[in-house]
């Protein structure tokens, strides 16, 4: 068998201890597959003393993390510290500046600096791998980028965060607000104590970016990418889709139209009929579109110790066989700068949200609003009290653009008869 493939572990929260502890598990098994053993040499975190439920004294540790990409024994430097930059971002750059291959799980950094760390690495002859940085156990990475290379990919979406999945679940199988299944969440562990990243739909937006970079074979355009989080999604909105017969999911969405990329991660209203309608608790599941292949489908746990640190090991494994290849599948110098599309530009059926008061006409005056903006009416329904003594109004539109939703929604605002703010959320129809 040949010499072992070396590497130096940065971080060891979660995720770092399931590496550790995988390797050490499947170890036999790990080097059959790989036609190599794998081996840690060194680690570096920022507690020593912590209890990670793992043996670390075989390893060197290593106080100054910027020092590891340094080290002749090392070939790979896992980076698992997080965040779009300081010290992640520093480690990877100097690790690929010495020729060492980089496994990440960090979609921030990649969805910030992914275009220069890939041409880097290209430039230094090296690999750069982050499966885990996308949905957790689920290959898509890998999928994309070698099971699909053949096809064009013209649209990839799915449910890419599995905290405000739970948090949607969980309000429609009890009927609860959102303040209190967060609050539950939290205390069960399934939601950070600062769940903004999750809640406001910024980690799904980091992984839509990749993933939209390499479906489509564009630059990273996080910027670009249009985001609604949940926190505005109520106990009612659960039910009005339930009587629609949808369920309120977090989705993801880029999506191919004309010369532009239209990237948006919001609440939808998923038909029942759909898959994603039935993906729950903290599942995640993406779906792409080929051309010729057609539309793949895939599901799984999006987070954790053991689905992140099985797609890490399954970066070094690649590693250790010599598949490398470029990042996002392409050379980077390939890599098209598409434009974003324009949100009122999108078009489709939606899902209108009104709290108005409970007198006569106010219906007529909101079809008059809709009318004159050129939205037509699907469906409507009337259901429960509101707060300040008025009621819920539900409203599905036929297909129309998104800027004559918004129209209504400005005319809505002036009213006297509506009262606080409209709820809007896509309804999708792939």
């Amino acid at each position: 068998m040949n010499s072992p493939l070396r590497i130096a572990l940065a971080g060891l929260g979660t995720v770092g201890a399931g590496v550790v502890k995988l390797l050490d598990e499947n170890r036999d098994l790990i080097a059959r597959r790989s036609g190599r053993p794998i081996e840690i040499v060194a680690v570096s975190a920022r507690d020593r003393s912590r209890d990670r439920g793992v043996d670390l004294g075989r390893f060197e540790w290593v106080d100054d993390t910027s020092s590891l990409a340094e080290r002749d024994d090392v070939d790979v430097v896992v980076e698992l510290i997080g965040g779009s930059d300081g010290p992640a971002v520093a480690l990877v750059r100097e690790a690929i500046s010495r020729g060492k291959g980089v496994v990440t799980a960090n979609k921030a950094m990649i969805a910030h600096h992914g275009l220069e760390l890939a041409a880097a690495a290209e430039k230094a002859g090296t690999p750069l791998k982050y499966e885990a940085a996308v949905a957790g156990g689920i290959p898509i990475i890998k999928a994309i980028r070698e099971g699909a290379a053949a096809n064009r990919i013209d649209r990839v979406y799915g449910i890419l965060n599995g905290t405000c999945n739970y948090i949607l679940t969980e309000m429609e199988e009890k009927g609860a607000a959102f303040a209190d299944v967060l609050g539950e969440a939290q205390r069960l562990g399934y939601a950070e104590a600062d769940p903004t990243f999750d809640i406001d739909g910024i980690d799904a937006a980091h992984k839509l970016a990749i993933l939209a970079s390499l479906a489509f074979g564009s630059e990273i355009d996080f910027a670009s990418v249009r985001t609604t989080g949940i926190r505005a999604v109520a106990a009612t909105d659960i039910a009005h889709a339930a009587e629609l017969g949808f369920r309120v999911r977090l989705v993801g969405v880029a999506e191919v139209v004309g010369d532009r990329i239209h990237q948006r991660v919001h609440p939808c209203l998923v038909p029942l009929a759909n898959p994603l309608a039935k993906v729950t608790g903290s599942l995640n599941a993406v779906v792409a579109e080929g051309n010729f292949v057609g539309r793949l489908f895939f599901e799984g746990r999006g987070a954790g110790e053991g689905p992140t640190a099985s797609a890490v090991v399954a970066d070094l494994i690649d590693i250790a066989r010599g598949e490398a290849g470029p990042a996002f599948a392409m050379p980077s110098h390939h890599l098209e700068p598409i434009g974003a599309g324009e949100a009122g530009d999108w078009r489709g059926r939606y899902y209108l949200r009104l709290s108005v008061a409970d007198e006569t006409g106010v219906l007529a005056e909101l079809a008059a609003m809709l009318r004159d903006a050129g939205v037509s009416i699907d469906s409507l329904i009337q259901r429960g009290q509101a707060d300040a003594g008025g009621v819920f109004i539900a409203i599905v539109s036929h297909e129309t653009d998104e800027s004559a939703v918004r129209k209504a929604i400005e005319a809505m605002r002036a009213s006297s008869s509506v009262l606080g703010e409209p709820m809007l959320m896509h309804i999708l129809d792939f």
